[in-house]
Formats: C-alpha cells, sequence, structure tokens
C-alpha cells in the first residue's frame, strides 16, 4: 500500500473516531427548580432525584453527558432547536406533548394532589384517595363533582405550562380562577403567603417543601394520576433520535432491575416512587 492511501485511510479511521466519541456527548436539560425531582443547592449546583438518576443512565449507556439547566416554559422549545438533546425535568408523558417530541419508557410516577394551608376550609376534602382519570367511574365521578364545589370562588395557583395547568383549565372541576407562575418556588411562596387559596402540582413537590421550609403546608382531597396527569415521567427526545430512545429505554430497564431507580426514589421522594 503507497504512502497516500495509508494517509487517505489514517484520516478516514480518525474522522470515525471522532464521530463516535461526538455521538457519545450529550447534553440533558433540566429546570433546577422543581426539588426534590431537580433543583439547587446553595452553591448553585444542580441536584435531585433526575440529577442523580441521569448520571446512573448515562453510566450504563457509556455517553459523556453535561447536565445544563433550562426554564421549564422553553423546555421543549430547547430540546427542538437542538440546544440539548434529551430532558429530565420531571416531565410527565403525555399525548399533547408527544405531538411534538418523543419519550422514553417512564422511569418513575408523578401523583398530583392539592396542597392548601393547615387550617384551610379546603383541608380534608371527603374525596376517594387515589383518582386515576384514564379509569373514569364512581370514584372519578365523586372526586370531580366533590372538587367542583370545593373550589368555586376559589383562587388556584400552579406552575405555567404543565399537566396540572391543563388540567385545571380543562373544565372538569368547573369554570375555576387558575393563576399561573414561571417556578414551583414562586407557587409555594404565594401559597403561603395567602395568595392563593390552593395549589396543585406533584405531591412530592409540596411534601418536600414543607418539610424543608417547615410551612404548614398539607395535601387535600385525592392523589390524581392518569388522563390529563398523563403516563408517569419519562426522558423526552427528538423524535428523530431513536437510537438515543432506544439507548434510554435499554438503559432505564437496566437501573430498574438493578434498583437503581427505586434506591434514588427512597432517597428523594421517600417512598419507591419507580415504574
Amino acid at each position: 500500500m503507497n504512502i497516500f492511501k495509508k494517509t487517505i485511510l489514517t484520516v478516514l479511521a480518525s474522522l470515525l473516531v471522532a464521530g463516535n466519541v461526538y455521538a457519545d456527548k450529550i447534553k440533558i436539560g433540566t429546570e433546577g427548580a422543581y426539588p426534590p425531582w431537580n433543583s439547587k443547592d446553595a452553591s448553585g449546583k444542580l441536584i435531585g432525584f433526575e440529577v442523580e438518576l441521569a448520571k446512573e443512565l448515562c453510566a450504563i449507556m457509556k455517553h459523556d453527558c453535561t447536565i445544563v439547566e433550562q426554564d421549564w416554559d422553553g423546555m421543549i422549545p430547547a430540546l427542538t432547536g437542538k440546544k440539548f438533546d434529551a430532558i429530565m425535568a420531571g416531565m410527565s408523558i403525555t399525548e399533547e406533548r408527544m405531538k411534538t417530541i418523543s419519550f422514553s419508557q417512564g422511569y418513575a410516577d408523578e401523583v398530583a394532589s392539592l396542597a392548601v394551608m393547615k387550617g384551610s376550609s379546603l383541608e380534608n376534602l371527603d374525596t376517594p384517595e387515589g383518582v386515576n382519570l384514564s379509569l373514569g367511574g364512581a370514584n372519578v365521578d365523586k372526586a370531580l363533582k366533590t372538587l367542583t364545589g370545593a373550589l368555586s370562588g376559589k383562587t388556584v395557583c400552579t406552575q405555567t405550562g404543565t399537566i396540572h395547568q391543563n388540567f385545571l383549565q380543562s373544565g372538569d372541576v368547573g369554570k375555576i380562577d387558575v393563576r399561573t407562575y414561571k417556578t414551583q418556588d414562586e407557587v409555594n411562596l404565594d401559597l403561603t403567603s395567602g395568595r392563593c387559596d390552593v395549589a396543585l402540582a406533584a405531591a412530592v413537590a409540596f411534601t418536600d417543601y414543607a418539610e424543608k421550609s417547615g410551612k404548614a403546608v398539607v395535601l387535600t382531597g385525592p392523589t390524581f394520576s392518569g388522563g390529563a396527569f398523563g403516563n408517569g415521567v419519562g426522558v423526552g427526545i427528538r423524535k428523530s433520535d431513536s437510537k438515543l430512545i432506544n439507548d434510554f429505554n435499554s438503559a432505564i430497564d437496566q437501573a430498574r432491575k438493578k434498583g437503581i431507580i427505586s434506591k434514588l426514589a427512597i432517597k428523594h421522594f421517600g417512598f419507591d416512587a419507580s415504574m
């Protein structure tokens, strides 16, 4: 083989290696403002269940991952605009979102709940404990009817662009005054200050806040899942990135079998929220 051919082959080989290295580098977007799913410590470092899980999944996939912060309301546009390659931000798998992006299989359940300040007239609502909107039936009907009456004339606060806002504005619990906020922290602050009568979010978002702040925030009514609340939380990925979807699905399978997801869920949520 002459020197020219050797040189060409060497260059092609180096480009192939470089291409593989580049393909193994991915960026994962998270909000950093939705504890205990994802948040920041005092130094500004990203922490939480999904931050730790992302690192575990990346190790299984053998991808070199960087986790970046992104405001919630720009999360999907940033993904489709290729600012990063995947979303791990407490994002529930819903039919509406799947019109724009794809999801991995679910890695954790995110039941939703209303929250009020202790002593509120809305505390201890008489509803079934758990309501799966996808199942329908008497329990769902009873819960929605009770909430329609209880929330009438009340100001209900929630984070903008979420499954919780979609549910509140769906008409399932009547026409109510919904006040939206950019972050869950702002929802929590206005609930405790009295600017909200009641708030809706992931149940663990309220219990985590109550525990860390010492504020008398309590859950009320049923926990919700299914229907408008989606089918668990998964990794959001561009529709065109089928290989990355397969990589995440395989890694989630392995992490589940090894007990990694259960262990992290118990650490951050206090119970096993793995799917």
